[in-house]
Parts: structure tokens; sequence; C-alpha cells
């Protein structure tokens, strides 16, 4: 992130909160460019939140994570010092260099944004700092360190929400990845009727697949990102399938998903969603940085994580008051349709 885009943001935020905490932001390098510390006259001790990002692994969660701590700690009146520690790749010597540098510099919190095995690696260094994660469910890894805490989505128990409209036959579109793969395997596990399951390759057509309406009154999973769930939902509009409703879990909270489909199209899709709490301020000062907490669940993740480590530092209360169980956010589930411009609360048909 460019000190000068920082700055910018600094001078565009501050009108938001001067009426209840007026300050004037001060922004200084401290020894590298990737340190930021914001200095306001108040005289509580300085927070200091670090970041642990393998930049080559995560791609555009590089900036946009630090985005997401960097504006919510704007929203407060306390000094503070964000420092990034890129890692570039998750092996094992670059995590524990990250985590000895973190440790050397004062840090006691942290956020990692990691892949399961970058988890899995850090669980192995069994680190002494309080860290969190937005990027994995606790479900996911076998983590006893009660220094570790988890903000992924539970995607098994979104799942287990969309089932309860599902109608016989279950038809699941998934591609490759290992994550849609296993949520796949797991809807088919719990499915107790007749199910189907394809696989979304380089072909685009699904012609075979959908011919005939041998579907028709079924439900219809997709666990593939957005664009290739407009690619599925266009032809079963082409192919005359007659379906009950279509399911899809977070990955297609998406307001790209209203742009690149037709309405006609997405009319029966139910999405379950775990983005619940709104926070205006946050959010805006997110917006000033071009940075998106209301659909992107990783940013969404981050903030609520930054958010807890806040309050345990200075026992405030917490702006995103969710639930946790053993170091796992617990984000509520509910059910939302993409409607003609917007997503909006699912109501069911069935009396």
């Amino acid at each position: 992130m460019k000190l000068k885009n920082l700055l910018l943001a600094c001078i565009l935020v501050t009108p938001l909160f001067s009426q209840e905490t007026p300050f004037a932001i001060h922004i200084e390098r401290v020894k590298k460019s990737n340190t930021l510390e914001v200095k306001k006259p108040q005289e509580q001790e300085k927070l200091k939140i670090a970041i642990m990002i393998p930049s080559q692994v995560i791609g555009r969660y590089a900036n946009s994570t630090t985005n997401a701590v960097f504006a919510y700690m704007l929203t407060k009146s306390n000094s503070f010092e964000i420092k990034t520690f890129d890692t570039q790749m998750q092996d094992r010597e670059s995590l524990s260099k990250a985590l000895q540098e973190i440790e050397k510099e004062g840090f006691a919190y942290a956020i990692a944004v990691l892949s399961k095995d970058g988890v899995d690696k850090l669980i192995n260094l069994n680190p002494q700092i309080n860290i969190f994660i937005p990027t994995i469910n606790k479900s996911e890894v076998s983590s006893p360190s009660s220094h570790l805490y988890f903000g992924g989505i539970d995607y098994k128990a979104q799942v287990d929400t969309l089932l309860q409209n599902a109608s016989t036959p279950l038809v699941i579109f998934k591609d490759t990845s290992p994550i849609t793969s296993n949520i796949s395997d797991y809807a088919q596990g719990k499915f107790h009727g007749k199910s189907y399951t394809f696989t979304m390759d380089k072909s685009t057509n699904l012609k075979k697949q959908l011919k005939n309406n041998r579907f028709g009154h079924g439900s219809f999973l997709t666990n593939t990102p957005v664009i290739k769930t407009g690619l599925v939902i266009s032809q079963m509009t082409l192919y005359k399938v007659n379906e009950k409703n279509i399911l899809s879990t977070q990955i297609n909270y998406d307001p790209l998903l209203l742009s690149m489909t037709q309405y006609n199209d997405r009319k029966n899709m139910i999405i379950a969603n775990s983005i619940s709490k709104d926070n205006t301020t946050v959010t805006d000062a997110n917006l000033l940085l071009n940075n998106d907490i209301i659909y992107d669940w990783i940013n969404y993740a981050t903030t609520v994580g930054v958010d807890y480590f806040f309050s345990r530092i200075t026992h405030e209360a917490r702006e995103y008051p969710l639930a946790i169980s053993e170091n796992q956010i617990i984000y509520p589930i509910s059910l939302v349709q993409p409607s003609f411009s917007s997503f909006v609360n699912y109501k069911s048909k069935e009396k």
C-alpha cells in the first residue's frame, strides 16, 4: 500500500469521525515502507497489529486485508501501528522467520491470511502470540492452540441450511478446486434423495447434462465461482430445465451475479449468506479505500477479527459482537435471493 494513498485516505476519512472524536492524523514511516504508524493526540497506549501474508499465494488479498485492518483502525481514537510481514510463500521456514520477527518487534496480535496448507504449518510452529486467521474455519484443521482464532465461514453449516429447501433429484455442479469438491461431496452425503454430480471442466456447453429436462422439479446446487455459475443457470433456461430452485453457498453472494445474469435465469436461486453484521462507519472507511467488506467474506472476516482483538486490548465493546466458540467465530446464516438489482431475504413460498 503506497503511503500517498494512505495519506489521501486519512484526509478523506477524518471528517467521518470528527463530530465524536476529533483528531488530526499523522502518518510516519517507521524503518520500512511496509510499516504504518498513525499517531493521534490521545494518550492511550499505541495499538500494534501485525499482518502476515504470503503474497504469492493469496494474490489480491495481500492488499485488501491490509486495507480492511487499516480502515477499521481509522474509525477508532487510538494511536496504532500496522506492519505487514510478507512471507511471499507459506513454507515452514518463511512462516517461522516471520513469527520470530513479529515477536521480536513487540507485536502480540496478528492477522494471518493463509490457506489451509499454511495454517497446518503455522499450527506446527506453535506460535505464542494471538493470531486471527480469517480464511479458514477451525473445523478444517486440528488446532489445540489457544492462541489461534479462526474466522472462516462454515460451508458445511451453509449446505445444511440450503438442503432444507432441496428437492429430489439434487443436481450438483462443482469445479476441480479442493474447496468446492469437498463441499459437493459433503452435500451429496447429507442429501437423502437421489443426487447427481457434474464437474465443470474447460467445456462450457452443458447440453449433454441438461437436455431432455430429466431433472425437472429437482434442485440444483452450484459450488462454482460466479462466472461459472452464470454459465450454468443461463443454460438451464436455454434448455428449459424446470427446476424447483438453484441453491448456492457464500461463493455466489456477489454483485457480479446481478450484472452478468438475467433475472429470469436467477429468479429461483437461493444463496446462503453469513455476512450479517454491518457497521456504517467501518463500511464507509473501507469504501474510501476501494475496499469491499459488504460482499467479500475474507475482508469481512478480517474486520471481525481485528474488531475482536481491539476489544480484547482496550476492553471496549465489539462493533461486530458475533459469538465465538472454541476460538471460532460463529456466523449466523441467512438465505437470500438475487432480485432485480440487489439481494433480498428469501421467503419460502411453501406453507
